[in-house]
């Protein structure tokens, strides 16, 4: 069995690439100071977000990562996120899609939460 196209991790502010594919903008809040044509995003998917709640008690340090992993894994299995979470994997069915992201450090971030919950739904959807 092959695996299909891997979800690519890049921050906004980096210049596209041919091999972004579909970039994707995965962040709640548009990227401070960077214009539409700039930041070369096919779409903007607010959904796949944290909530505003979980976001604020992050950054504010009223959560370390591992409980804010905790938290926003619980958020994406609601199914408020379902559509969203299936709208990526269609994608990437396609071809390779890049999430972009405005955050300092996309590591220390809600990205890589993300693209472990869609690998491991991808996988489910192969099976």
């Amino acid at each position: 069995m092959t695996a299909g196209p891997e979800f690519r991790v890049r921050r906004v502010y980096d210049p596209p690439e041919p091999a972004d594919g579909r970039r994707v903008l995965v962040d709640r809040l548009w990227p401070r100071g960077l214009s539409k044509e700039r930041a070369a995003v096919d779409e903007w998917l607010k959904d796949v977000t944290p909530s505003a709640g979980l976001r604020t008690d992050y950054h504010a340090g009223r959560l370390d990562f591992d409980a804010f992993r905790s938290r926003y894994r619980a958020e994406l299995a609601e199914p408020d996120h379902a559509v969203a979470v299936g709208h990526l994997l269609d994608l990437a069915g396609t071809s390779t899609v890049t999430l972009v992201t405005a955050v300092k450090e996309p590591d220390r971030s809600h990205v890589p939460v993300l693209v472990e919950h869609l690998r491991r739904w991808q996988g489910e959807r192969r099976s």
